[in-house]
């Protein structure tokens, strides 16, 4: 009988978990009953960023449509990982979008990606702090920060952060 019990409590474990893991943000957003403007934008959110990992929402527990919600997505790759962030606020017909991302990279220095940032835009704003210990990538019109933070000899974490006030 104990066998069976926990046989049964692992069993419902994994279901809730691969669950979790099959949703997507917007999916599950939606299950929960957030703004459709804000669904909107988090649908734009994941098919940009490419979020398909561990997708995780919380959502206010009775008027989810009237207050902020937090999306999360973790992403795991050959080389490192990351986890995306983005936290969504219903005002009437709009919402405001922050996003926040990092990402871990094992077999790259931070001096190499911001080198190919910046052959990839050459009008990005680049700026070295603390001995190199930092180096912060953004556009002049200050849409997004880029943080890189060397964590090896081959290895970076990026942090990107942006605020969006879509249709204001």
């Amino acid at each position: 009988m104990k066998k069976f019990i926990i046989f049964t409590i692992t069993t419902l474990l994994a279901l809730g978990f691969s669950r979790v893991f099959a949703d997507t943000l917007t999916s599950e957003a939606e299950t929960r009953g957030i703004n459709n403007t804000c669904l909107s934008h988090l649908n734009q959110l994941e098919s940009f960023y490419d979020l398909d990992g561990l997708n995780i929402t919380f959502a206010h527990p009775t008027e989810p449509s009237n207050y902020p919600s937090l999306h999360t997505s973790n992403k795991k790759y050959y080389n490192g990982s990351s986890f995306f962030a983005t936290t969504l606020s219903p005002d009437n017909d709009f919402c405001y979008v922050s996003v926040s991302k990092l990402t871990v990279i094992n077999d790259q220095s931070c001096s190499n990606i911001a080198q190919a940032r910046l052959d990839g835009d050459s009008t990005i704003i680049m700026e070295t702090y603390a001995d190199g210990s930092y180096i912060r990538i953004y556009p002049e019109s200050n849409k997004y920060q880029l943080i890189l933070i060397p964590t090896g000899d081959s290895s970076c974490a990026m942090s990107e952060s942006q605020m969006m006030w879509p249709g204001k």
